[in-house]
This record gives C-alpha cells, sequence and structure tokens, in this order.
C-alpha cells in the first residue's frame, strides 16, 4: 500500500511530475525503513540524497524494506518490465517476491520433468503425411482382405506409397529452427505449455514465440528444443522475414518468391540484354513485393501482369536485400571472405566449401538454387552480355552484408563479396 494510506496526504516540493503522492522527497534510507516498517507491502519512492534526479523504491516486503533503483521514459521500471503506474509495478513486484521467495523450489523444479517433452506443443501434433498414407493404405488393406483378394495389388502400392513418400520427405526437408521468443502480456490466467505450470504477474508474465504461438515461462523458454513449426497466422508477410521461418511456415523447400522468380525469368528472360544489371521501375517492383507479401505462392508475376522482365529480377533482388538475416549470414561471413583472399585455387575451393557448412541449410539450400540459376544466365553470356564476373557485381552486396559496423572495412570487403559470388557461380557444380 502507498504510505500516505497510513500517514495522511502530504506534498512535497519540486516533485516530478510523473509521480504521485508516493513521493517523499529527498530523504534516507534510514528514515523510509522506518516509515514503512508499519504495514507489510507499503511503499515510497524517495530522491537519491548522495545522486540529485535518480529516484529509489523503497517496498515493505518480508519484514524488511527493500530499495531497487527506479527509472521512468514514459512508464515505470525497475527491471525489463514497463508498467504505466506505479501501483501496477509495486502489485506486480509483490506478487513476484511472494513467488519466488515462497516458491523458490517449486520454480526450481518446474523444468525438470516438462509436460512439453511428452505431449510437445499444439503444432507439433500435425500427422506426418507417411503415417496418414499408411492409414489410408491400411482401410484399402482391410476392405480386400474382406473381400478375399489376394495381397499382390496391395504390395505394389504399398511400394509406390513408400516411394513417394520418401521422394516427398526429399524434396521438403526438415529444418532445424529455434523460437523466436518475445516477452508477452497474457490476458486472463495462463499456463506454460512447456512444464505445464501457472504463469504469474500482472504484465509479461512469459514469451511467446512469434512465428509459432509457443507460450512459455522466461526460464522455461532456455530449455525448449530448436523445434519451431512457424503458423500461417502469425507469420504474415513474405519479405523481411526470416528465410527458414518462412519456408517452414509454407513448407516449401525454398523461399516461393526465390522459385516463382526464377521460374518467370527462365521462361522469358534469360537473353534479355543486362540482365539482373538493368533496373525495373521501383513502383513496379514494390507492387511485386505487396503481391507476394499479400498473396504468396499465389502471386501474379506473369508477363501480362509484368511485361518488362527487369521489374521481376529487381523484385528477387529486393527480396534478398530485405532478409533480416543476410543468404550469406553474418556467422559465415568471415570465412566467405577469408577464401576470397586465398590465392592458391585449390585451397581457395576449399574453404569456400568449409565455408557453406556454416550456412543453415534453407539458406545453403536456397544459394544451391540461385548459384545453379545463375550459372545457366551465363550460358547466355552472348546475348544478355552477364558473365559470372558481372553477376557477382550485382550480386555480392546483394547476398553479403558485412557484420562490421565500421563503414570503412564494409567498404573495403566490397570486392572480395564480389569474387565469393563469381567463385559460387563458377564452381555451383563443385561445391554443391
Amino acid at each position: 500500500m502507498n504510505i500516505d494510506h497510513l500517514f495522511g496526504n502530504h506534498t512535497v516540493e519540486n516533485r516530478p511530475k510523473y509521480y504521485g503522492r508516493e513521493f517523499h522527497g529527498m530523504i534516507s534510507r534510514e528514515a523510509a525503513d522506518q516509515l514503512l516498517s508499519v504495514a507489510e507491502g507499503s511503499y515510497l519512492i524517495r530522491e537519491s540524497q548522495r545522486q540529485p534526479g535518480t529516484y529509489t523504491l523503497a517496498l515493505r516486503f518480508g519484514s524488511q524494506t527493500r530499495n531497487f533503483r527506479l527509472y521512468y521514459d514514459g512508464k515505470h521500471f525497475v527491471g525489463e518490465k514497463r508498467f504505466e503506474s506505479i501501483h501496477d509495478l509495486v502489485t506486480d513486484g509483490l506478487i513476484t517476491l511472494y513467488i519466488e521467495t515462497k516458491a523458490a523450489e517449486y520454480i526450481a523444479k518446474m523444468t525438470i520433468n516438462p509436460i512439453y517433452e511428452h505431449i510437445g506443443y499444439t503444432t507439433l501434433n500435425r500427422e506426418p503425411a507417411y503415417q496418414k498414407h499408411m492409414a489410408v493404405l491400411k482401410e484399402t488393406h482391410d476392405e480386400r482382405d474382406s473381400t478375399g483378394q489376394d495381397g499382390v495389388t496391395e504390395k505394389r502400392l504399398t511400394s509406390l506409397v513408400r516411394r513417394a513418400t520418401l521422394k516427398e520427405n526429399e524434396q521438403i526437408p526438415k529444418y532445424e529452427k529455434v523460437h523466436n521468443f518475445k516477452v508477452h502480456t497474457f490476458r486472463g490466467p495462463h499456463w506454460c505449455e512447456y512444464c505445464a505450470n501457472f504463469m504469474w504477474g500482472l504484465i509479461a508474465q512469459g514469451v511467446k514465440c512469434a512465428d509459432c504461438g509457443l507460450n512459455v515461462h522466461k526460464q522455461c523458454s532456455k530449455m525448449v528444443p530448436n523445434d519451431c513449426k512457424p503458423d500461417l497466422k502469425h507469420v504474415k508477410k513474405v519479405y523481411s522475414c526470416d528465410l527458414t521461418t518462412l519456408v517452414k511456415a509454407h513448407i516449401t523447400k525454398r523461399p516461393m518468391v526465390v522459385d516463382m522468380c526464377i521460374r518467370e525469368i527462365e521462361s522469358r528472360g534469360l537473353n534479355s540484354e543486362g540482365l539482373y544489371r538493368v533496373s525495373g521501375f521501383s513502383d513496379l517492383i514494390e507492387d511485386v513485393k505487396m503481391a507476394f507479401d499479400r498473396d504468396g505462392e499465389k502471386a501474379d508475376i506473369s508477363v501480362n501482369m509484368y511485361e518488362d522482365i527487369n521489374i521481376i529480377t529487381g523484385a528477387l533482388k529486393l527480396y534478398f536485400r530485405d532478409l533480416p538475416i543476410p543468404l550469406i549470414t553474418y556467422d559465415a561471413y568471415p570465412k566467405f571472405i577469408e577464401s576470397a583472399k586465398i590465392m592458391d585455387p585449390d585451397e581457395q575451393l576449399e574453404t569456400l566449401h568449409e565455408a557453406l557448412k556454416l550456412l543453415p541449410p534453407a539458406h545453403c539450400e536456397t544459394l544451391r538454387y540461385l548459384m545453379a540459376h545463375l550459372k545457366r544466365v551465363t550460358l547466355h553470356e552472348k546475348e544478355n552480355l552477364m558473365n559470372a564476373e558481372n553477376l557477382g557485381i550485382v550480386f555480392g552486396p546483394t547476398l553479403m552484408r558485412s557484420p562490421e559496423l565500421d563503414a570503412m572495412a564494409a567498404l573495403n570487403d566490397i570486392r572480395y563479396q564480389r569474387l565469393v559470388v563469381e567463385l559460387l557461380i563458377k564452381n555451383e557444380d563443385i561445391l554443391f
């Protein structure tokens, strides 16, 4: 409770406008302790005597006064949670203190035997394609047995189903993905989907995966495996979306933007002079981007909509530029640059091959597909005037971004970025 409830109203001159009657001015820690000793849960705000302009929340809990450095940036906070009012901050703090004090042993044991390991979460309960095929097959088998027909056709069907299923699995690999947890405020009572225990507090009681919707305690989030299965209801855009998140949400091997644009370019644009070098109208490229964000794989990028092939090449380049994590990731970037600096051809290719292993599977597969396409572009060099070196100049900065904040260092890397892409195109058949 606000200490004013005990001692009546008072006003303090020069009180910050964002504090109310709980503000008691520049009093000592000992004075605050004496004022608060009369009631559990009482609180006040005091200004530091040693550092004027800094403020402390003094809160009575467990028969002792606890002091927290208090901040304000439009909202009040002492930790990472931000509150509209001091009252809400104190209420949430008392709940947290009570839980952490009275149930410390219980909290420590929450992740020991999690329910998650036994049932997973909702999106993990989708029936695998192979099991669905076999369920249909079993039903057919039962029907045939009842009519007395032999099992020759069934065995043949089983083989076909198995081959079709294996082929399907090869087409869409199971990429591993970490959960994209964000601090979240839950409305009403909520339980953790990892340990099945209550999530306490007024706000920011836990974290929610922005890609699949999994809700867990913050401490439980560290235990959840990298098995995020993004849901389209959470992943609402195509451009500027993490590449692995996009392909898992749409259950595809590569981003549909890459497949669809490359198919369109190869069907009608390989002989176009200056392919990828010539820019299309930026407004129309933006239209293609919005079409993909709105319609996904149903986006119409045909010649009827966009006659100029440079609009499609521009949209593809924009997709790669907009990736939050570049196709050649920040983690793998130094190794790729290192390979470009090596003079010995054999050692250079070996280092480049090692660099490819550092890429996440979805990134590596997309890069492989793109390089195979660019290799086909170079086969039409006489018509389109685009060789591997020219394409390297275009795609180097598009596929790679230096993790260095130093602008001069990043500028010096441009020539190596160009060389990396050139090497990938020329040696596509060897490296992949």
